[in-house]
């Protein structure tokens, strides 16, 4: 069989590389891909964006491609699948109702509230009908949201009502173009994150290996907010017995919500969540895909064909299979481009991977290109270095064994992903 995987990241590398693992695949095309697709053997990167949606219906139907897997939020948002599905398509995730899950944080506390699944207290505001007053009320330290898709960057802790107002300005203002029109405004919940992912038919549910991202870019979980420096699987903090409460309080009475409400859900669905003091799972946001960078570690551990479980989904029989996992961790390390998260360096040529080849591990590729023969950087998350170990700590040490190998002009990563873990083994 043929697959497609739309997208151009490191997520989207990771789904390319497992897919083409499987037996039942002949080749895999992604759209657009990045250098290191390209160097993937079954695997053929295809330059069409991941946003034109018409050209990629007319690819799937004209290399006969049996499953579709969307990478990003923006096609999903879009609608990609209803156009996938009217073409009589195979193609894995949300129609267009259900994703606005993550196209609307709006929309999202909304459903959580209705369908009394644990989130903090929030209120939603316009340029029209923001209310300061309503901010200076609330407790510092305050969270601030834009409420549409800004790239997992639309998102600012603000220590003062004073910083939490002149942001909610900016975003009104533009900072993150339409994804601002509508600032969610939120108490800040303190406790342990994690990234709680699933696969769901609609109705059936298999839960993947749980994982923790870093979301700051500095070490210390300090600076700015991020798509993510670094994660790895699985998370200590969720024990048996909060897998099973996150299960219970969160993932069943989504899924069943979102039947109630007349939009089924299929797909990947990430809840990321903040586990409280007192073991209350609490619901930060909704993804409509696979994180990134939780994919490259989770789907490292993955021993399952992918494939399979894509289609046994799609059949609407997830309740006949399960995932099997390797039981090593396994941590990766995002490498980022000069900038980031901000206006970033492109065209530095990335020297070492080759010699990163030779070692443990694997070098999942995000914003780079090819050009002359050479492996250029070519957005802010540049590749994303992943361990397998024993513990957390081995793991680690095999992930930064691969990232200080490499090296271009500017390149900055955190040294301390998966330091919770970490000391817990200690």
């Amino acid at each position: 069989m043929k697959v497609l995987i739309v997208g151009c990241g490191g997520r989207e590398h990771a789904l390319a590389w497992k897919c083409a693992a499987s037996p039942r695949v002949a080749q895999v095309l992604v759209a657009p891909g990045n250098a290191g697709t390209a160097a993937e053997p079954k695997v053929r990167n295809v330059e069409v964006a991941a946003e034109d949606i018409p050209a990629l219906v007319a690819l799937a139907r004209s290399e006969r491609v049996e499953l579709t897997i969307i990478g990003p939020e923006a096609p999903l948002v879009a609608g990609i699948v209803d156009e996938f599905a009217a073409g009589g398509l195979r193609c894995f995730g949300p129609r267009r109702a259900p994703a606005r899950l993550e196209g609307s944080k709006a929309f999202a506390k909304d459903f959580l509230r209705r369908h009394n699944i644990p989130t903090a207290a929030s209120s939603t505001f316009t340029r029209d009908t923001f209310d300061p007053d309503y901010v200076r009320r609330q407790r510092t330290p305050i969270v601030v949201k834009a409420s549409g898709l800004a790239a997992g960057k639309g998102v600012v802790i603000a220590e003062s009502v004073t910083e939490a107002i002149a942001t909610a300005e900016a975003m009104f203002a533009g900072q993150f173009g339409a994804a601002g029109r509508e600032v969610v405004i939120e108490e800040f919940l303190s406790g342990e994150e994690a990234s709680f992912i699933v696969m769901t038919d609609g109705t059936h549910v298999v839960p993947l290996a749980s994982s923790q991202d870093h979301k700051r870019r500095d070490d210390g979980d300090r600076g700015p907010n991020t798509g993510g420096m670094g994660a790895y699987s699985p998370a200590p903090v969720v024990t048996p017995e909060m897998h099973a409460r996150i299960m219970r309080e969160v993932i069943e009475p989504t899924i069943r919500g979102l039947a109630a409400d007349g939009t089924p859900y299929t797909g990947f669905l990430y809840a990321g969540i903040m586990v409280a003091a007192d073991g209350t799972p609490n619901v930060l946001e909704f993804n409509c895909r696979f994180g990134d960078p939780e994919t490259q570690p989770i789907l490292m551990r993955l021993e399952s064909d992918l494939t399979v479980l894509c289609a046994a989904a799609l059949e609407g029989r997830l309740n006949t299979v399960a995932a099997q996992w390797d039981s090593r961790a396994a941590l990766g390390v995002v490498m980022a481009a000069a900038g980031y998260p901000d206006k970033v360096r492109k065209g530095d040529v990335i020297e070492g991977l080759e010699q990163a080849a030779r070692l443990p591990g694997k070098v999942f590729h995000a914003g780079t290109r090819l050009e002359s023969g050479r492996v250029l950087t070519d957005g802010g998350r540049v590749l994303c270095a992943v361990g397998l170990g024993s513990s957390v700590t081995d793991a680690r040490r095999e992930a930064y064994a691969l990232v200080e190998s490499i090296h271009w002009p500017g390149a900055r990563y955190r040294h301390d992903i998966g330091y919770r873990a970490v000391q817990r083994e200690r």
